[in-house]
């Protein structure tokens, strides 16, 4: 970088928590700390929302997924907009209602202590890993940059993540969030701007969306169902809105956000922002991905993307092969997408057919040389190892345009941004965190009656020692692939037996607390049975699992009084 970037990166990664520590001045009660005394406006929840999904894991590897996968991943997001209406209709008025500090408070008033105390524990092995995952975001930007070693950045992001949440709660994440979130866009728009100007002379807009196009890189829907296709419609609308009803309904990260408005209608109107505005920002999100995938037909790309991992390889006896078949292929490519351009232009049929055959052999034979060098590095890596890693450099992609082609000064800022959007999800994640263990561990089974002040200390020691835990399992995230799919994975395992039983608390009163506690139990068995013996793809996860909890939960029923209804 040059010193311009440097002095953009530090200007801006001190100002934006600044402006959030700032406007969340204050916060010296528990109800300040965890709910920002519930002052927060309809714009600032949306754009906080939307900040948690749109952290620096979605500015990095949905890029690059779109660079390795096409589009079809803006599928999973497709019934998002379904859950945030059924949300605004049922959940938020519900909460709000009933007054509590965290989601699973509710359900010990609907049902029971135990089941309260079950879905608080599944919240935090689900969040606490979700949380690892967020923290090893920027470990990938300094990667990149510096080539330094994942657990010292993790750990460097992990102690600025516990000073900023215990300093500031909730009101600071979030208006943190609102700052960040408008970078981010502007970001975003810049990176569109700059792979569309670099392209060669002769290669126009429509022509980078045809050559994208030619490969299924712009292919965003599938029509076909096959439960064991990732992502399609059907999963997209059924599994991803079981999904999203499972994140935004249960888990407390998101309820917390919702809890903090003014009033109903804000904190309904901050989840109908999110319905309008997801699809089409991630659809952006991939678009931009598929142009550098374009860009990287006239400019070649590193056979691997990790700079570490690209340094081992050189090293190997087999490089010189790997690298010269990979520079032959990516030759080929090149010729053919010129040639299937020019072909194009022509338009005549059989030149342009011949040419597109030609355009697709050739990315398939460079993909191929790609596979190549990345089982060289596997290889090597894997030696005497019982469980082998697979390597996957999908999350340096995009990171990889940024530094070496982004306009001078711009790319500063946008590494700035990725270091503070990673700092934001993760610091709304430990502060949910403590919120849950706190009220729903701590006061209601080992210290009822304490003082604010004291509730207020433990929860800041709390947020620490998450954010040690973070620091931990981050060190595992680089074996899990595309960030953005291994956070909603980890998701996929246990969003749904919360939304499960948030369902029968909802809407089937005959069910009491130790038929919601077992039916939960019953639930996870199914996903994990699921995972263990089938192929389905993670999405139908979401659906198996809430729809056992709510038949068990009627099963374990059967001859029961309607309980009392929830205050």
């Amino acid at each position: 970088m040059t010193p311009l970037d440097w002095i953009v990166m530090a200007i801006t990664i001190v100002a934006i928590p600044a402006f959030g520590l700032w406007k969340g001045r204050g916060s010296n009660t528990v109800n300040q700390y965890l709910l920002a005394g519930k002052t927060m406006p309809w714009y600032a929840m949306g754009l906080s929302i939307m900040a948690t999904q749109a952290s620096a894991i979605t500015f990095i590897a949905t890029t690059g997924q779109a660079y390795v996968d096409g589009m079809r991943f803006v599928q999973f997001y497709f019934g998002l907009p379904i859950a945030m209406v059924i949300l605004s209709a049922t959940a938020v008025p519900i909460f709000h209602k009933s007054g509590v500090y965290t989601a699973y408070e509710y359900l010990e008033k609907r049902f029971d202590a135990k089941t309260r105390a079950l879905a608080a524990v599944v919240f935090l092995i689900q969040r606490g890993m979700a949380v690892g995952l967020s923290i090893y975001a920027p470990a990938i930007v300094m990667s990149v940059i510096f080539g330094w070693p994942d657990r010292v950045t993790t750990l460097i992001i992990g102690i600025i993540c516990v000073v900023y949440t215990t300093k500031g709660g909730i009101p600071a994440v979030t208006w943190t969030d609102v700052l960040q979130m408008t970078i981010i866009f502007s970001g975003l728009i810049l990176g569109l701007v700059t792979v569309v100007s670099l392209m060669p002379r002769g290669v126009s807009f429509t022509d980078a969306v045809y050559l994208a196009g030619a490969v299924g890189k712009l292919n965003a829907v599938d029509l076909k169902f096959d439960p064991n296709n990732r992502y399609n419609l059907w999963s997209g609308l059924i599994g991803g809105s079981f999904l999203a009803l499972g994140y935004f309904g249960c888990d407390q990260s998101q309820v917390q956000r919702y809890l903090t408005g003014k009033s109903v209608a804000q904190s309904r109107l901050s989840l109908l922002f999110n319905a309008t505005a997801k699809v089409p920002m991630q659809f952006f999100i991939l678009f931009v991905g598929a142009m550098v995938f374009v860009f990287y037909l006239f400019i070649q790309p590193p056979m691997l993307f990790e700079k570490n991992a690209m340094k081992t390889v050189a090293a190997l006896p087999g490089y010189q092969a790997a690298q010269s078949r990979f520079d032959a292929a990516w030759n080929r490519r090149t010729t053919a997408a010129q040639a299937l351009n020019a072909a194009r232009k022509q338009e005549a049929a059989r030149p342009l057919s011949a040419a597109l055959a030609e355009y697709r052999a050739a990315q398939t034979e460079l993909d191929a040389a790609r596979k190549n060098g990345i089982e060289l590095y596997e290889n090597s890596q894997n030696k005497g190892v019982l469980n082998p890693v697979k390597f996957n450099d999908t999350n340096y992609i995009f990171l990889s345009f940024v530094t070496k082609y982004f306009p001078v000064g711009f790319v500063g800022l946008v590494i700035a941004v990725i270091f503070t959007a990673a700092m934001s999800s993760s610091s709304g994640e430990l502060n949910s965190l403590a919120a849950v263990s706190v009220m729903d561990i701590y006061r209601r089974h080992f210290r009822a009656g304490a003082t604010d002040r004291h509730y207020l200390l433990v929860s800041r020691l709390f947020t620490a020692m998450w954010g040690v835990w973070a620091v931990v399992f981050a060190q595992y995230a680089k074996y899990l692939g595309s960030l953005v799919e291994a956070v909603n994975q980890v998701g996929s395992f246990f969003y749904p037996v919360l939304l499960g039983v948030f369902v029968l608390a909802f809407f089937f009163r005959r069910v009491r607390g130790s038929a919601a506690f077992w039916a939960m139990l019953a639930g996870e068995c199914a996903i994990v049975g699921c995972a263990v013996f089938t192929r389905i793809a993670f999405l139908w996860y979401n659906v198996i699992g809430a729809l056992v909890v709510v038949a068990f939960g009627l099963l374990f029923s059967i001859g029961k009084k309607r309980a009392p209804a929830a205050e």
